[in-house]
């Protein structure tokens, strides 16, 4: 799990997307973004971001200076727009990045070669350079955990199939897959809070396209389908939980609801349906519609709300 990013290693990353130039202060090298500032950057925590633009009361770990940012330095008088951007430099900014092709002030130059904070200057836009770099920022130094089961996109869903070693998790991904649906990952599926209520997942490079399935092998699920099949991210939004159940444990679910939880993981709370395992049970389908059910429900939608409603209504109508 990467920890910390240089501001240099940053600068030379996004160099060419951003059109980034260096023009004053030190390389960067010893300025670090930690992941302590992402986590708190991730809980919300008010005062605590990766970029931003130009802001005293909050500053930000990057400070982005765009047209408005110029033009309200341009309407202070010389007094005050020494007083504000010694007051920019104060805040200890990680770097400060002059965007939309402005030229640096003097009096930045001077700032950033006395305090050693690097200056770049942009061609950029202000607003996609801060939107690019936090995306970046959120999803490199997010916390990780890898869990065991196999994710993949069902309905433009990432779902996670999760169960016992051997329960048939890598035999219904594959039909999955050959019912039009994507792989994301196998086995060994890596999350990262990068939102507070948002898990994004993805595959370990070295997993990525294979599939595991007991008889087979390991299977290139991308040489077989094409490209098309296989995603590289997605947000977690539902867990498929496989269980294997005898008659007396499968009465015991609700016939109504199912067999719905919650799983905390990273701190965010993921809905998770457990599918009793059973001879002749299309559990391909079972995922489908469990997934478009789970549409449903985020519209605001409860089937078994609306059968009780529909049953009561029906009751109060003949008595």
């Amino acid at each position: 799990m990467i920890t910390s990013i240089a501001v240099n290693e940053l600068f030379e990353t996004h160099r060419d997307k951003l059109t980034l130039e260096h023009v004053a202060g030190n390389d960067g090298k010893d300025r670090f973004i930690q992941f302590e500032d992402a986590q708190l950057a991730v809980e919300d925590v008010p005062d605590v971001s990766f970029v931003g633009h130009m802001n005293f009361i909050h500053p930000h770990r990057i400070q982005v200076i765009g047209y408005r940012e110029t033009q309200y330095l341009e309407n202070l008088s010389e007094a005050e727009q020494r007083t504000a951007i010694q007051g920019l430099y104060d805040g200890d900014p990680l770097c400060i990045i002059v965007a939309n092709s402005i030229p640096a002030s003097d009096e930045l130059i001077k700032h950033s070669n006395l305090s050693g904070i690097p200056l770049y200057s942009s061609l950029q836009n202000s607003q996609f350079i801060v939107n690019h770099l936090q995306y970046y920022l959120s999803h490199t130094l997010a916390n990780r955990i890898t869990l065991h089961g196999v994710f993949l996109e069902v309905n433009g869903i990432g779902i996670l199939l999760t169960g016992e070693s051997g329960v048939g998790k890598s035999e219904l991904a594959l039909e999955l897959i050959s019912r039009g649906h994507r792989l994301i990952a196998d086995d060994a599926p890596e999350f990262s809070r990068v939102a507070p209520d948002t898990l994004s997942g993805e595959c370990p490079e070295q997993l990525k396209d294979f599939l595991e399935v007991r008889g087979l092998g390991i299977l290139n699920i991308r040489a077989m389908f094409g490209d098309n099949t296989i995603k590289d991210t997605k947000y977690l939004r539902l867990i498929m939980h496989l269980e294997e159940m005898n008659e007396k444990q499968s009465r015991q679910i609700d016939r109504l609801r199912g067999s719905h939880q919650l799983k905390n993981i990273l701190g965010v709370d993921v809905e998770q349906i457990t599918i009793p395992v059973a001879p002749g049970r299309n559990l391909a389908v079972l995922v489908e519609i469990a997934v478009r059910n789970h549409i449903l429900s985020y519209k605001g939608y409860n089937a078994a709300e609306s059968f009780i409603q529909r049953q009561q209504e029906f009751i109060n109508k003949n008595n």
